[in-house]
């Protein structure tokens, strides 16, 4: 990360940290994880990210839009300055679960050999990163900014702890009318986050549907703010 310039990172869960051999292997750009951000859950991690990348290892079914590293690039240098990107790396040998996807807008996957495509996470990491470093430079050699890049939208994108408020908000009024069925609401909630996600939706959008999903149960609004 740190070679190719970037510096925010965030650990969901790690296993062991802080660590000596993670110190001792980070080769003098431990000041990274002196700052890491450490959350015990993705959606904290995020936060005020609006605009949320995958990697994956492979292809998945269903309907997320798929990029390659150089499009990856492209879109979060669109974001910058002004709004955050991330990018979420799974486990190593699991990769991201269903749950870890439905945070995300888009997957970002490698295009290696189809003969033998193993890439370690930290092979991956720095693939992606270099990427970003590249459109950075590219846009420094045009003689623009990155901001000069940026999405010319209405309002701000809605940050990932706004759209979890709306999930939230979406999936209680659901449970409660019975369209979600507590016993299997995991494909249907899944497909309705995706529905979302594809939207692209920003902060002016997220105040509309807010505003719908109470005006079909004020009584639920009364609830939630006492």
């Amino acid at each position: 990360m740190k070679t190719m310039g970037i510096g925010d990172l965030a650990l969901v869960r790690p296993r062991s940290f802080p660590d000596p051999d993670a110190t001792a292997r980070a080769s003098g750009a431990d000041d990274i994880l002196v700052n890491a951000l450490v959350t015990s859950d993705l959606a904290t991690a995020l936060g005020d990210c609006s605009y949320v990348i995958g990697a994956s290892a492979r292809t998945r079914s269903g309907r997320w839009p798929v990029i390659d590293p150089k499009g990856m690039a492209a879109a979060v240098v669109a974001r910058l300055p002004d709004t955050g990107a991330a990018i979420v790396m799974g486990p190593e040998q699991s990769g991201l679960t269903n749950d870890h996807l439905s945070r995300c807008h888009a997957l970002v996957h490698i295009p290696t050999s189809p003969v033998y495509g193993s890439l370690n996470l930290a092979m991956a990491v720095q693939v992606l990163c270099y990427e970003i470093r590249m459109s950075v430079l590219s846009a420094a050699e045009d003689g623009t900014s990155i901001g000069d890049r940026r999405e010319q939208r209405d309002a701000a994108p809605a940050t990932a702890a706004e759209l979890e408020g709306f999930h939230a908000h979406l999936d209680e009024l659901l449970t409660r009318s019975g369209f979600l069925h507590p016993d299997h609401p995991k494909q249907l909630r899944l497909k309705l986050r995706r529905l979302f996600m594809r939207a692209d939706l920003d902060q002016n959008e997220i105040n509309i549907l807010r505003g719908a999903l109470t005006s079909l149960d004020p009584d639920g609004a009364k609830r939630r703010n006492p």
